[in-house]
Formats: structure tokens, C-alpha cells, sequence
């Protein structure tokens, strides 16, 4: 049996049932519905969805300050130049807008809630250049054989090597013992400053550890990029990433190691 393609206007359909259509696509779509015999059964489909939800999921109320958390992220998101939303939908986006939010965050069940307590990470995530930097740093340190600039195992060889060319004095050792082995260290460009970068090999992944002066702006805790994980702290005034493809669990092994170097 051959399935019938879907029709065309279904999109538009799925945004009116949503209550996302303007005034304008909302007749077309309601004039549509007269004539489509597909698209007034999916639009039944629709409701018997929505009615099954409201009876098997409880209605609660998000807390004030999460919505406000949300709809604050959503605005910023729309703002950035090529951020999640960029300047409206796309024809045929499952993409839900600040409205759509708005209306779900009034009555959220179980797992509406949940989804709506990862939004506001997701948002900052995706946003986040800082990321982005990070990954393109690491992926060029490992494409162009710019890996290591000073190359040692010896603190006292890389640690003074940064004076005058990073921005800040960033934590050094080797610590082969506990499986991260000192390589050497490089200078990247990172948030407008000259960033510190501490080459580690743990096994056989390589570990950049970038350090900056920080600005104020909270770190992101675990995420990945581009592939590559990214495991951040920090200490004084000091912002601290690790990246590899080396678990969360050996990045922060790393992260141990060297905040215990403080004195």
C-alpha cells in the first residue's frame, strides 16, 4: 500500500493548531481545512493528542522565575546574528517560537516541566561563544600541527615560558603519575585576550587546558562542541576550560590535579 504524501500545507497547519499563525495565515489555513479532506483529519489527529495529554499528564503551573528565565533566554536567542532562531521560522520549521513558550509555560505537565528546566541550558549553550572558541581552538591545534609552541615536561621550562606572551600565569605540572603527562604549552587567542594553553596526554588523548583572565560571566560546568567535551572551572580570577574527547571523567581528574597546585 502506498502511503499518500503528506500535504503540503501541513506546517502551517501544526503552526495554527499551536495558535503561532498571524491573523492573516490563520484564515488561510482555516480556509484550507474546508477543502482538504487530509488536512481536516490530521487536525482531528491533532486534538485527540492534545485531549489524551491533558488527561494522562497534570497540569501544574510553572514557578514564576523559570518562565521569566525562559521567554528572558528566548529574547536574547532571537537577537544574536545566526542564533537558534534567527530572524523568524523557516517554511516547514518545527521551531517554536516566544508565543508557543509563553502559552506552554501557563500549563506544563510532567514532562513539559522537564523539558522546560533543560530549555534555558540548551538556549545558553547553543548562544555561548565562548564555546564555539574553544572548539575551534582545539580542532586547530590538532589540524595544523599547532599543537605545542613550548615543548617539555618540565613545569619550570613552560610555566615561565608564558610570561610576556599569555595574558595570565596559568597552573603548570606534570603529572605523569596520575596518567597526564606534561606535553608543553601554546598562546591562543581566546575572548578578545591572549589565552594560556596547557597541553596535557592522558592515554591516548590530548588535552587542552585554556586559562583567561574572566570577566565576571558564570562558566559553563560539562558540555560538548563540535564533538569534543569541555569541562570548566574556576579559581580567583582565572576562567579555566579542559578540551578533548577524553571523558568528563578524565577532564576532571584533570581539573583536580590542578586545582590542588593552588596554593
Amino acid at each position: 500500500m502506498v502511503k499518500a504524501m503528506p500535504c503540503a500545507e501541513a506546517p502551517r497547519l501544526q503552526a495554527w493548531f499551536d495558535g503561532e499563525a498571524d491573523a492573516a495565515a490563520a484564515a488561510d489555513v482555516e480556509r484550507h481545512l474546508a477543502q482538504c479532506p487530509q488536512c481536516s483529519a490530521e487536525l482531528q489527529v491533532l486534538r485527540g493528542q492534545r485531549k489524551a495529554l491533558r488527561v494522562m499528564l497534570p497540569r501544574e503551573e510553572a514557578p514564576g522565575a523559570l518562565r521569566a528565565q525562559i521567554l528572558g533566554a528566548l529574547d536574547e536567542a532571537t537577537r544574536l546574528p545566526g542564533g537558534i532562531t534567527g530572524p523568524g521560522p523557516a517554511a516547514g520549521s518545527t521551531w517554536r517560537g516566544r508565543a508557543f513558550w509563553a502559552g506552554a509555560l501557563s500549563g506544563l505537565g510532567a514532562a513539559g516541566l522537564a523539558a522546560a528546566l533543560v530549555l534555558p541550558l540548551v538556549l545558553r549553550v547553543s548562544s555561548n561563544p565562548l564555546l564555539d572558541e574553544l572548539a575551534a581552538a582545539h580542532l586547530r591545534s590538532l589540524q595544523q600541527s599547532r599543537l605545542i609552541a613550548v615543548e617539555s615536561t618540565d613545569r619550570h621550562t613552560v610555566k615561565p615560558w608564558f610570561a610576556g606572551r599569555a595574558d595570565v600565569a596559568p597552573a603548570v605540572a606534570d603529572f605523569d603519575a596520575q596518567g597526564y603527562r606534561l606535553l608543553g604549552g601554546r598562546v591562543d587567542p581566546l575572548q578578545g585576550q591572549r589565552a594560556a594553553v596547557v597541553v596535557y596526554q592522558h592515554g591516548a588523548h590530548v588535552i587542552n587546558v585554556f586559562s583567561w583572565e574572566r570577566d565576571g560571566r558564570p562558566l559553563p560546568d560539562e558540555v560538548t562542541r563540535r564533538g569534543y567535551r569541555i569541562a570548566c572551572w574556576s579559581a580567583s580570577d582565572l576562567g579555566s576550560c579542559a578540551v578533548s574527547d577524553a571523558d568528563f571523567t578524565g577532564l576532571r581528574g584533570l581539573e583536580r590535579l590542578l586545582q590542588g597546585l593552588a596554593p
